[in-house]
C-alpha cells in the first residue's frame, strides 16, 4: 500500500512545520522501516521487498525532499539534528513503536543516529555514510555531484533510449551498482528522474559537509553490511565503522556496490532478517 501521511514537528528555530512523507507498506510481523540514499527513493528497495514482507511489516520510506516526498517546509533544515526527530515523528504517525531499521548511505547513517537515540530496536546500515575521512567524502561529494549534473542535464529522450540496453544501463547506474544490468529499464528510468528531481538534494549534501559518525550504538542489534564493489563509499570504510561500534557485526557483500539491495537482494534480506530479530 502506497500512501503519505502528514505530521506536525516542533524546531526551536522555526516553531511547528507540518511535514509529509510517502511511503509504502507490506507485509505482517515486527514494523521494519526502510531508508534510501541520496538522490534515490523509496523503490531502491524493491527488489527485497516481497523477501522482508513475507516476515516483517515494511515500511518503505521516500525521505523528505526525495522521491514522492515533499521538500521540508521552510525553517527546517535537512541536518542530523532535524532528521532524526522528523523520522521518529512519522513512526509516532504510524502509530509504530521502535521499529527495526534498515537504511544505505545516507539512510543508514540516519538508522544508526536512530539507533543512537533509542529510537529503534536494530539497526542494520548498508554502506552508511559517516565512516569517511576527508578526502573519501571529497570524492564521494564529487561523483554524487556528477551523477546530479548528468542526469539535469540529459533529456527524457535520452534516459529512456540508454535505459533499453544493458550497456546504457551500465552508463547511467554503475556508480551505484556492481551489476547494473540487472536494472530494469523502468527502473533505471525512474530513479535517474528521482535523482534529477530531488528538492533535497543540495541541502542534504550540503549539511553532510560536516558529519562524521563517532559515536556507539550500544544495547541494540547493529550489522553494518558493505559491498565489496562499492565505488561511491570504499570498502575500507566498514572496517572504521567497526572500530567506532564494537558491539556491530561486519557484513561483506561479494559481488555487490554502493546500493546492494539489486545486486543480490536475497543476501541483503537475510543480513536484514538477520539483525532485527
Amino acid at each position: 500500500m502506497t500512501a503519505t501521511v502528514s505530521f506536525a514537528v516542533d524546531s526551536p528555530a522555526a516553531g511547528r512545520r507540518t511535514v509529509e512523507v510517502a511511503y509504502e507498506r507490506s507485509g505482517t510481523g515486527a514494523p521494519l522501516v526502510l531508508l534510501h540514499g541520496i538522490g534515490h527513493h523509496r523503490q531502491a528497495w524493491d527488489p527485497v521487498l516481497r523477501i522482508l514482507a513475507a516476515e516483517r511489516d515494511v515500511i518503505a520510506v521516500d525521505l523528505p525532499g526525495f522521491g514522492a516526498s515533499p521538500a521540508l517546509p521552510d525553517g527546517l533544515t535537512y541536518d542530523l539534528g532535524t532528521m532524526v526527530p522528523v523520522l521518529g515523528a512519522f513512526f509516532d504517525a504510524l502509530g509504530v513503536v521502535r521499529p527495526h531499521v534498515a537504511g544505505n548511505s545516507l539512510g543508514g547513517l540516519l538508522a544508526l543516529e536512530l539507533g543512537r537515540e533509542k529510537l529503534v530496536r536494530s539497526v542494520t546500515a548498508l554502506s552508511p555514510a559517516g565512516f569517511w575521512t576527508r578526502s573519501e567524502r571529497r570524492y564521494a561529494f564529487g561523483v554524487l555531484r556528477a551523477m546530479r549534473g548528468a542526469a539535469l542535464s540529459m533529456p527524457m529522450p535520452m534516459i529512456e533510449r540508454l535505459s533499453k540496453s544493458s550497456p546504457g544501463r551500465t552508463a547511467l547506474t554503475s556508480t551505484i551498482y556492481a551489476r547494473p544490468g540487472r536494472r530494469s529499464p523502468d527502473a533505471v528510468v525512474s530513479e535517474t528522474v528521482a535523482l534529477r528531481e530531488a528538492t533535497g538534494f543540495r541541502q542534504t549534501l550540503e549539511a553532510g559537509l560536516t558529519v562524521a559518525f563517532t559515536d556507539g550504538v550500544p544495547d541494540m542489534p547493529v550489522t553494518v553490511a558493505w559491498g565489496v564493489k562499492d565505488r561511491l563509499l570504499l570498502r575500507r570504510q566498514g572496517v572504521r565503522a567497526k572500530q567506532v561500534i564494537p558491539g556491530a557485526r561486519l557484513v561483506r557483500l561479494p559481488a555487490c556496490g554502493h546500493v546492494p539491495m539489486n545486486d543480490d537482494p536475497a543476501a541483503v534480506a537475510r543480513v536484514i532478517l538477520d539483525t532485527s530479530r
